[in-house]
């Protein structure tokens, strides 16, 4: 096992795949975050790989989710540019079988490029990826790189992009139009955001790159991003400047580097810090000092996977539930400059498996509000602000529901004597909470209410 980054652990090459592997009187307890962050009541949960093609990647939804990232580089001959293909696919779309005291997923890749109706390149792939623990079969992060290289000529073209989970026989298949550029003396390679780069002396030969497909880096975990580029001309060394924007095109970051002179061409890797980018979709522009050529890359910068893109301040609008109001003022409070550091630390605080690359409890938190929306929509949009929403949120499902009839009016505002209840046990807690219909509505009694405050303020600390 090769580990190749603090960002994901135990990566190794397999040909050219690599595997890594509410109150019952009306008044709400907390106000409510920015509403446009999480989808309406009852609609399905973000499509993550909208956002990945909206800065320029392939990308396939679920089942068989994979991003994939087109990069050019010059070639020793001027009619042909170097074309690498990398796809990222996470270890929760595949099929995973035991094999000893191990587990397999086989699965296909094709890759096609085609310029009108002819077939300029074409690779069919079979890989198997095995992984050590049953842990790591359901990781959602950039598990999984699947890497080619075409020698190409300049032009347009349309690749298609096949995937296929042979354990589970299903598979997704992306199509896309790209331009394959002409890169010679004064020009640019694609930047590329990498695990690892080994650059290259020869035209003749291909860097060794390892790429990050999706191009993406978790706020807070990731302190900077690499980033991989070549230039083509003749000269010592050569200065390029490069700046950060975010989607409204307002400057984050800026700074210049030098590339080296290595052999036939000059290449180097730059660094981005993440906590001067934020949370957000970005873009990397970078220029040649002689102004003969700029080139772009993009930065997504989440919060993890299965989160929704937010913002810093809304996040923590919604962890009232998930962490006590002592640690989410602190990190309100931080400068900016010490957000990303502050929120590393509240992760590993709250990380139940700190091994793992995804805080577990974070990522089952969101998924209930994700459930809490959409199963309790009646209740109060979004539904997991809803009384019930923020029980099931807060403690998660109940052992048991009863419902019942009793012969009692519960608040001033009902006009009939006969209420409906629903009681959730939670055994864990010893616990029983009692909701009343009142209006189409269910609503915690104050008792209950009380009851679950105390409860959420002791499960925080």
């Amino acid at each position: 096992m090769l580990n190749v980054s603090k960002r994901y652990f135990g990566l190794c090459l397999l040909g050219s795949a690599v595997v890594s592997s509410c109150s019952s009187s009306g008044t709400r307890v907390n106000p409510e975050p920015n509403p446009r962050v999480l989808p309406p009541a009852g609609t399905p949960a973000p499509d993550v790989s909208d956002l990945y093609r909206q800065i320029g990647l392939i990308a396939a939804p679920s089942p068989v989710a994979f991003v994939g990232k087109i990069s050019s580089f010059a070639s020793a001959r001027p009619d042909t540019t170097l074309v690498l293909v990398s796809l990222s696919i996470p270890n929760r779309a595949l099929t995973f079988t035991r094999e000893g005291d191990r587990y397999r997923a086989p699965y296909e890749v094709k890759l096609t490029l085609n310029r009108g109706d002819t077939e300029a390149a074409s690779v069919n792939a079979m890989e198997i990826v095995r992984v050590g623990s049953f842990r790591e079969i359901n990781r959602t992060d950039e598990s999984v790189i699947f890497q080619h290289y075409f020698h190409v000529a300049p032009g347009a073209y349309e690749i298609s992009a096949m995937v296929r989970d042979i354990g589970g026989s299903r598979g997704a298949t992306q199509q896309a139009s790209i331009t394959v550029p002409a890169l010679s003396a004064g020009r640019l390679s694609t930047p590329l955001l990498v695990y690892e780069a080994v650059g290259r002396s020869m035209l003749d030969s291909a860097p060794g790159l390892l790429a990050s497909p999706r191009s993406s880096a978790v706020f807070g975990r990731d302190s900077t991003v690499a980033i991989y580029v070549e230039a083509y001309g003749s000269g010592a060394r050569l200065p390029v400047d490069f700046v950060v924007r975010n989607d409204k095109g307002a400057q984050l970051w800026r700074d210049s580097a030098t590339l080296a002179r290595r052999g036939a061409l000059f290449n180097g890797v730059v660094s981005v810090p993440i906590s001067t980018v934020g949370v957000g979709i970005a873009q990397v522009s970078f220029t040649r000092r002689d102004g003969s050529d700029t080139v772009k890359a993009p930065l997504f910068v989440s919060f993890g996977e299965d989160i929704p893109l937010m913002s810093f301040e809304d996040m923590l609008g919604y962890l009232r539930f998930f962490a006590s109001p002592s640690r989410l003022s602190a990190l309100r409070g931080a400068p900016l400059e010490r957000r990303a550091t502050m929120w590393a630390e509240f992760l590993r605080a709250t990380d139940p498996i700190p091994e793992t690359a995804t805080n577990e409890d974070m990522q089952a938190y969101f998924g209930r509000i994700q459930l809490a929306n959409a199963q309790f929509r009646m209740d109060r949009n979004p539904g997991w602000l809803s009384d019930r929403g923020m029980v099931f949120v807060a403690l998660g499902e109940p052992d048991q529901i009863f419902e019942r009839n009793v012969n009692q009016a519960l608040t001033t505002t009902q006009m009939s004597s006969t209420t409906r209840l629903q009681i959730w046990q939670y055994r864990q807690y010893n616990s029983q909470l009692v909701f009343y219909e009142e209006t189409g509505k269910w609503r915690l009694t104050r008792p209950s209410e009380t009851e679950f405050l105390a409860l959420n303020a002791r499960r925080q600390h």
